[in-house]
């Protein structure tokens, strides 16, 4: 079962403002992953569903987070079916983040009251997921839409809680534009845990870049 409940969940995306999201086959390189990304300032992390066995691996990653790391929020993305979604909840997953409005999902994700959030690129798919009880909805693929669109949504939609996937990057000038356009919170992946930092098992180097980034959101969001 999750740890924390849907409310609490969307009250940290909301309050820190940015979702680190990582995949690795490798347990021991993701543990180290999750400790950097907490040790920066991270309370959430979206595990991304996109390899064989990513399953079994989650699994130990969340009993790991439980164990040494009692705040982080760890939840699973990239789900594409409701099936999918029960075997992680089962495993613990405190959020489920989908590219597609799926109300499968939706159901078995309310049914055990844990926060799902579901991929839209239309106003319509947002009022959708909104009506199937959705707290904070994924506009993806961000790139593609922009912040034109996430300002357009919340005009006359203000109540709309908005996270954005795809072409976020660590510039303040990305992360301005996010939020200024009334974006929630973000999700981060390869422009935030990059491949060469990866490759190089440099942990304490993800840690500074996230630090760095919820820096940069605080300072944003201030202004």
């Amino acid at each position: 079962m999750a740890t924390f409940t849907r409310l609490q969940v969307a009250e940290v995306m909301e309050s820190t403002g940015l979702v680190p999201l990582f995949f690795h086959s490798d347990l021991e390189v993701s543990r180290e992953v999750l400790k950097a990304c907490y040790n920066g300032g991270a309370r959430l992390l979206e595990f991304t569903s996109r390899g064989d066995f990513a399953i079994e691996v989650f699994r130990e990653l969340n009993a790991y987070a439980r164990k040494e790391l009692p705040e982080m929020i760890l939840g699973v993305g990239s789900v594409t079916d409701a099936a999918t979604a029960g075997m992680y909840m089962q495993y613990g997953a405190n959020f489920v983040v989908t590219p597609v409005l799926r109300e499968d999902i939706a159901l078995i994700c309310n049914r055990r009251k844990v926060l799902w959030s579901p991929g839209c690129a239309t106003l319509s798919e947002i009022a959708r997921a909104e009506e199937l009880g959705c707290e904070i909805v994924k506009v993806f693929p961000g790139g593609t839409l922009g912040p034109g669109f996430v300002k357009a949504i919340k005009g006359p939609c203000p109540w709309t809680s908005i996270m954005i996937t795809g072409g976020v990057s660590p510039e303040e000038s990305n992360l301005k534009g996010w939020f200024d356009a009334g974006a929630t919170c973000v999700g981060m992946g390869s422009k935030l845990i990059t491949k060469d930092v990866l490759a190089e098992k440099n942990y304490s180097k993800i840690e500074e870049q996230v630090r760095e980034a919820m820096d940069i959101i605080k300072q944003v969001r201030n202004r």
